[in-house]
């Protein structure tokens, strides 16, 4: 393997451990932004050793950095020597990464069950291309213990909205003086759906007080967030690996796009 590609494969399982352990912290003090932005980073290491490790280039001509993290997905999409993963699979990391970009320069409410079902995807998928790629396991770097544990396991995604939905119902009714509160809460699932949808710009308040009203309409949350009620969570016996899935019966099309270019689709996922 060549040096460069090892050392970023070594960065990136370096940050996962970082994501787990902070996932497992009993504290919650900055607990989640962390567990966000350290799943981010180690995607992004990944990505860099994957196109590194089959041949590929991560510097443009005489760009002084490295591509970025959009440009990685799309390599490993699309570009036939690196291919790597799935549209459906490369969902979640776009995932992970919006809601990164909003807990690293904003504030961003993601539940504890969301924050469970989004790391542990993302450690199934992570394991799975150290596996599929490198011909190696998480075993290898981690000790068999450390896992993302949760005291409140993820129920199927559609449940898990009705009562996400209901507490956003709550912090919007009348005299709640919760806006702050029910906007950053908004947010995350503006955040998911935006991803999905083929829309990779974080929303604007402009944006959350559109959904506000749609809220206080009385919409429900399959119409407020269509791609979002196409998502189904796949889980192995004992609930360790998690994968999401788009369901085919649903919706729309899922569409997956580049970074701040919202008319740009250059992903279709039709199931």
């Amino acid at each position: 393997m060549k040096r460069e590609a090892k050392i970023l494969l070594e960065k990136s399982t370096d940050s996962m451990l970082i994501a787990i352990e902070h996932f497992n912290r009993p504290w919650d003090r900055g607990r989640r932004e962390s567990v966000l932005v350290m799943l981010d980073r180690s995607f992004e290491l990944l990505l860099k050793a994957i196109i590194v490790y089959r041949g590929g280039n991560i510097r443009e001509p005489r760009a002084k950095e490295t591509i970025g993290f959009d440009t990685c997905v799309r390599k490993c999409l699309s570009d036939a020597k690196i291919k790597c993963f799935t549209g459906e699979e490369a969902i979640t990391i776009q995932i992970i990464n919006s809601l990164r970009d909003a807990a690293q320069h904003y504030i961003v409410d993601i539940s504890e069950q969301q924050l469970y079902i989004y790391t542990q995807s993302g450690l199934t998928l992570f394991d799975k291309l150290l596996h599929d790629i490198f011909d190696k396991k998480l075993i290898d770097y981690l000790p068999d213990r450390i896992l993302p544990v949760s005291s409140n396991p993820p129920m199927d995604f559609g449940s898990l909205m009705e009562i996400e939905f209901e507490d956003i119902k709550r912090l919007v009714a009348p005299r709640s003086r919760k806006r702050f509160q029910e906007r950053a809460k908004l947010r995350s699932f503006a955040i998911v759906e935006a991803s999905l949808s083929g829309n990779r710009l974080q929303p604007g308040e402009n944006d959350l007080g559109k959904l506000e009203t749609k809220v206080r309409n009385g919409e429900t949350w399959q119409t407020i967030f269509p791609a979002i009620n196409r998502l189904t969570i796949d889980t192995d016996d004992n609930g360790m690996h998690v994968s999401l899935r788009v369901s085919k019966a649903k919706g729309q099309p899922v569409q997956l796009v580049p970074e701040g270019t919202p008319a740009l689709r250059w992903l279709p996922y039709d199931g």
